[in-house]
């Protein structure tokens, strides 16, 4: 049963870290074989960020996605329920780090009763972090705002390009073979010689330069 993470930031300038570790530290004290995370810095209103396409594109019936906070899915309610939606009918499980009743498998429980009382909970749930996600949206856009024109102000706003440590189109040329499931993207990386940062870095380049490719083939 392939396992997939998924985590965003809404800019680059907020760090990937502590969500990777949060899903990497999960797996393994569960003894869950996560296969891949996937990560976008964008915004979480829009849902054609290319590695969350790319995700969608690759995830199968079956198969589990996890993710640390609503959040980190999307903003908008109605739109986040949708997502849910489309994984629900396509039979892929959803589990949500924050919400502590989705890490539980009841779908094979004996009692009928209560694993329809757990998903009622469930989806309860769900609808209370999906407020919350939206109505938290203008405050932290705000904060966001304000924070980047303050380090404008301090003239610190052009110290984030980060360093190239190979040419873009050799790394494109590498991936195509991810693309087409002859290698898988940690098998990729180790051949590389990447470290987890800068191969997403570089994947979600790829992702975002190809995203109409992606799209189009759903």
């Amino acid at each position: 049963m392939p396992v997939y993470g998924y985590h965003r930031t809404s800019t680059k300038e907020q760090h990937l870290d502590r969500g990777l570790l949060e899903i990497s530290k999960f797996c393994e004290e569960n003894q869950i074989n996560l296969l891949d995370i996937f990560t976008d810095q964008l915004t979480g209103k829009k849902f054609d960020r290319p590695e969350y396409q790319f995700l969608k594109k690759r995830i199968q019936p079956g198969d589990v996605l996890i993710i640390t906070e609503l959040d980190r899915l999307g903003r908008n309610k109605r739109q986040i329920l949708k997502e849910l939606e489309y994984y629900r009918d396509r039979k892929v499980r959803v589990m949500i780090l924050e919400i502590p009743t989705t890490l539980m498998d009841f779908s094979n429980w004996d009692n009928k009763l209560a694993a329809l009382i757990m998903e009622t909970i469930n989806n309860l749930l769900i609808e209370v972090y999906a407020v919350f996600a939206e109505t938290e949206i203008e405050k932290k856009e705000k904060r966001q705002r304000e924070g980047i024109e303050a380090k404008k102000l301090r003239g610190e706003w052009d110290d984030y390009g980060r360093p190239h440590i190979m040419d873009k189109a050799a790394f494109a040329q590498a991936f195509e073979r991810v693309v087409a499931g002859t290698l898988t993207p940690t098998a990729l990386r180790k051949e590389l010689g990447m470290s987890s940062a800068t191969f997403y870095r570089y994947r979600t380049q790829y992702l975002k330069e190809h995203a109409e490719d992606f799209q189009s083939e759903q």
